[in-house]
Parts: C-alpha cells; sequence; structure tokens
C-alpha cells in the first residue's frame, strides 16, 4: 500500500476527466441543435457544409434578384399597356379623320388630340422607372452607334446579335447587305418611305431609318455593343444571369411623331402606321411576358434547389437529438459514478492508519 501515489484516484480522476468532456460536447449539441460546433468536430464535415450554407445563401438571394426583376418587368409592360391603349386610340381618331364628312376645321381638332397621345407617350417613356433606372428610353438595351448620322438603327429582333453591320443605300433606293458583316446569307432587304427593313431566317429582323434616302448613295456601319442590357444575377455562381432587353419605345421609334391627319389622304395612310406602332409594342410586351414567365420558373427552381441543399446540409451538421439524449444520459451516468469511485479512490489511503495505530 503506497500513500506517496494515490494510483487508483489517478486512475478513477483521469476517467471521470474524459467523460465530463464527453458530456460537455453532448451539452453543446443538445443546446445548439448542431452535431458540428468547431472545426474538431468533423474537420471535413464543417468544410463541407460551410460551403453548403454559403450555396444556400446564394441560392436564396438569387430568388429574391429574380423576384426583382419580375417587379422590374411588370412596371415596364404596365406602362406600354397604356402606351398601346393611346395607339389604339389614336388609330381611332385617324379612321374618324378618313371620313369624308370631316371638315378641316374636325381634323385639325383630331389633330390636336393626336398630338397630346404623342407628348404623353413620349412622357412615359421618358419618366417608366424602376429604382431610379429608367426602362423605356432604351438604357436598358445594347448600345448602338451608326454612321454616318443620318443612318438610325429603329428595332431589332432577339435574333440580332451583337455586331457590326454594313450595308449602301443606293441613289435608286435598292439596298446592298454585306453579308461579311453581321448580315446572314439569307437577309433580304426592303425599303418603305424613308425606312430600310431587313429580315432572315431566326428571328432576325432590322429596321433602319435613314435620311436623304434618294439623293446619293450612302454608306451605313451599325454596330451593335454588348453593354446596355439588365444582366439579372439569378444564380448563386458567377456567370448565371439572364439578359433583359427592353428596347426604345416613344414616338420616334414608332414612327408616329409626324404623324398628320389634317387631310383624308394623310389620315388614311396613318391608320397603318398605327397598326405597325401597335404590332410592336404587342410584341415587346409579349417578350416581356416570356421574361417573367421565364423567371417565375427560375425561382421555383431556385427554391427547390435550396431546400434540397439545406436538407444535405441538415443531414451533415444538424444533431441527431434523440441519439444526442442517450448520450448524454449514458455520459451523465459515468459522471455520477465516476464521482463517488474518485471519492471511495481518495478514502483508500487513509486504511493505512489503522496500521500505524496498530
Amino acid at each position: 500500500m503506497r500513500i506517496n501515489h494515490n494510483i487508483s484516484a489517478l486512475k478513477a480522476s483521469n476517467i471521470l476527466g474524459r467523460t465530463n468532456k464527453n458530456l460537455d460536447k453532448s451539452l453543446q449539441r443538445l443546446s445548439s441543435g448542431y452535431r458540428i460546433n468547431r472545426a474538431a468536430d468533423d474537420a471535413a464535415g464543417l468544410a463541407i457544409s460551410e460551403k453548403m450554407q454559403t450555396q444556400i445563401d446564394g441560392l436564396n438571394q438569387a430568388a429574391r434578384n429574380a423576384a426583382d426583376g419580375i417587379s422590374v418587368i411588370q412596371t415596364a409592360e404596365g406602362a406600354l399597356e397604356e402606351v398601346i391603349s393611346m395607339l389604339q386610340r389614336m388609330r381611332e381618331l385617324s379612321v374618324q379623320a378618313s371620313n369624308g364628312v370631316n371638315t378641316d376645321e374636325d381634323r385639325k381638332a383630331i389633330q390636336d388630340e393626336i398630338n397630346q397621345l404623342n407628348q404623353e407617350i413620349n412622357r412615359v417613356s421618358d419618366t417608366t422607372e424602376f429604382n431610379t433606372k429608367k426602362l423605356l428610353n432604351g438604357t436598358v438595351d445594347h448600345r448602338v452607334t451608326a454612321k454616318p448620322s443620318s443612318v438610325e438603327l429603329l428595332s431589332y429582333t432577339d435574333g440580332v446579335e451583337p455586331t457590326e453591320y454594313k450595308f449602301t443605300v443606293k441613289a435608286d433606293k435598292s439596298v446592298l447587305l454585306d453579308t461579311t458583316s453581321g448580315f446572314p446569307a439569307s437577309a433580304t432587304a426592303t425599303v418603305v418611305d424613308d425606312t430600310v427593313v431587313v429580315t432572315g431566317l431566326d428571328d432576325f429582323r432590322m429596321k433602319f431609318k435613314v435620311d436623304g434616302m434618294g439623293t446619293a448613295d450612302i454608306a451605313a456601319s451599325v454596330e451593335i455593343s454588348k453593354a446596355g442590357p439588365m444582366d439579372l444575377q439569378i444564380g448563386a455562381n458567377e456567370g448565371q444571369t439572364m439578359e433583359v432587353r427592353i428596347p426604345r419605345i416613344d414616338t420616334h421609334t414608332l414612327r408616329t411623331e409626324k404623324i398628320d391627319v389634317t387631310s383624308q389622304e394623310n389620315a388614311e395612310k396613318a391608320i397603318t402606321v398605327f397598326d405597325t406602332a401597335v404590332n410592336e409594342v404587342t410584341a415587346i410586351r409579349a417578350k416581356l411576358g416570356a421574361y417573367q414567365n421565364r423567371l417565375e420558373h427560375s425561382i421555383n427552381s431556385l427554391n427547390t434547389y435550396a431546400e434540397n441543399m439545406t436538407e444535405s446540409l441538415s443531414r451533415i451538421k444538424d444533431s441527431d437529438m434523440a441519439t444526442e439524449m442517450v448520450s448524454y444520459t449514458q455520459q451523465q451516468v459515468l459522471s455520477q459514478s465516476g464521482n463517488a469511485m474518485l471519492a471511495q479512490a481518495n478514502e483508500r489511503p487513509q486504511q493505512i492508519l489503522s496500521l500505524l495505530q496498530g
């Protein structure tokens, strides 16, 4: 029997210390709800779970981004709905002005209303905005540079790629397209008044306004750059974006700014102009509707993706409370018995006193 080193007590104390550490871990997991509270708990699991959490946060924000994009589209589409209403009213007025029973004074009164509606279309184009970002004045579209200044790109479809387009308008109003530039081999050109319309396969359509047509040959170059469209971040990672384009809508691009119905002949021509304008705005609204439908599906996909990722994260990081409670109860019993045995081990050296007293 030895008194300088109480080996039994040391062993009991060592075991009790390990038991208390395990008990602390169980308490931490039960109180936090996490199986992994520090890197030492599961180094690989921590690395995987943190990457998953980052991805989940990004997916949730991407869903909010897509919802913001829907709000932008709804704002623009609401404004265009009113533009169509005004165009339909102006077409109605043109039909009225085309009637031979009207006097010059009647047509002048009709012209005054058309002028006011044209001004309102321009006001809507200039003031429709979302979060101070203007939507209908062409800023949410590709940047366009045209040479010479007498040439202007009025509109183009999604099938037109950002690049340079070259063509020549001859003095006889024929058009030569340079197919070595951006024009496809299937492209053909037609001339209506001062407008050149180029069409091709795969939704390719461009409309140019050319001033001074018919006076001399005009060599034109129009470059469309990738800058400008609104890129919505609808994914958690770099490059997962969606491009939204809203072309410029005003009386200039719709060709209604110079409408004159003060004569019966001009009023009849105006009917066709308004038909074309309504069709153009309707096509833009249809495209915005397609954008909105796509974004709604994107939100559903992102939410499902985030849900599945969260479930995977839970399996890695969260505590199984039932299993952890069993472990906690086990460690608690071991701790209580360890304390009792340590007390017994500390009392054993006192038995030596009986030998010394004998």
